[in-house]
């Protein structure tokens, strides 16, 4: 008596074959498609960017950066969102960015002050050279030399042979010791050879209305601040500190030509970076963008309105130019001995 075996019908077994096949075809698609599905949904960026300004708002380094802000957000298809954090000189905004994700989602509205003074005079949370990486320069802000307006000096020429005649016998206001302001009048003296009294104030303001007044003979302060103040004719300019003229300042004349102090060239530099180890690609896909919106009759005109010089430079010149900046306010620093406590 034979057994009957428990074989499925021929039916049976050729629809579960193809059944397999199918399965076995979706499968390998779905692993040939994954790849790209996963490269779609990381592809940058796909979620909004934040641009962190440390400043307060209305300030020109938070202005230039909603520039920036707003021109990337047109290219990249997403917002960016701009976040003022400021406090301590700029340094808690900008360590913020330092301690940020190296992906491309968080920038930083960058400026001399917090990024290549402050490390210099104290200790900071961050390595500027390490934990940032630079993007495009924007703009530098030039600084102009003031007085009251009935000093008695006819020109720059004239106002330096009477301060070097007289040692210790002028003084000079700043926003505050180790403060950009400071650290440019004193560059200034030290290439005309004037010595002048240093009078520290808290901010510009109180430094620039006692200057109106006479109680302290100069400063060298912000085209910003001061070019309101020379147009209604309660300061009178001297010069200015960087090495070319500026319809910002109209007529008045670069140190570096008036006095023949080639090679002066300072002003406070504005721009973007992003976290140290950001993809070049990155890096390099938004200075292309700002660099594009920076021919923008628009941005230029608004540029003009803060008093800031549009300059662009891409990462390696910003770099550069960043390496130089450093070594010269060091240079200054080191030669007039300033501390700040």
């Amino acid at each position: 008596m034979s057994r009957s075996l428990n074989v499925p019908p021929r039916k049976m077994i050729d629809s579960r074959a193809r059944r397999l096949w199918v399965q076995s075809g979706l499968v390998t698609g779905l692993a040939a498609t994954l790849p790209g599905l996963a490269l779609a949904q990381s592809a940058f960026p796909n979620r909004p960017l934040k641009m962190i300004v440390p400043w307060t708002p209305g300030q020109a380094t938070d202005l230039v950066g909603r520039i920036a802000a707003q021109e990337i957000s047109k290219v990249l298809g997403q917002p960016v969102v701009v976040d003022n954090k400021a406090g301590a000189g700029g340094i808690i905004g900008t360590d913020a960015v330092a301690k940020a994700a190296a992906d491309g989602y968080t920038l930083l509205a960058a400026s001399s002050g917090p990024v290549s003074i402050a490390p210099l005079l104290q200790k900071v949370p961050f390595d500027p050279e390490k934990d940032l990486t630079p993007v495009a320069l924007m703009g530098v802000a030039p600084f102009v030399l003031v007085t009251a307006p009935d000093f008695p000096a006819k020109d720059i020429r004239d106002f330096v042979a009477r301060l070097k005649a007289a040692p210790g016998k002028y003084s000079f206001a700043s926003s505050g010791t180790g403060a950009t302001a400071h650290l440019f009048a004193e560059a200034f003296n030290a290439a005309t050879g004037i010595q002048a009294l240093h009078v520290p104030y808290k901010g510009s303001v109180p430094a620039i209305a006692d200057v109106m007044t006479g109680q302290v003979n100069y400063c060298i302060e912000t085209a910003a601040s001061t070019m309101p103040l020379i147009r209604a004719g309660k300061l009178k300019a001297y010069g200015l500190s960087i090495g070319r003229e500026t319809p910002l300042v109209p007529g008045v004349a670069p140190f570096a030509s008036a006095l023949g102090l080639t090679g002066f060239d300072m002003g406070a530099w504005i721009g973007v970076m992003l976290p140290g180890g950001t993809p070049k690609s990155i890096v390099e896909q938004m200075a292309a963008i700002i660099e594009k919106s920076m021919q923008n009759p628009e941005v230029k005109k608004t540029f003009a309105t803060i008093s800031v010089e549009p300059e662009f430079k891409g990462p390696a010149e910003l770099a550069a130019y960043m390496k130089a900046y450093s070594a010269k306010m060091s240079d200054v620093i080191k030669r007039n001995q300033i501390k700040v406590s």
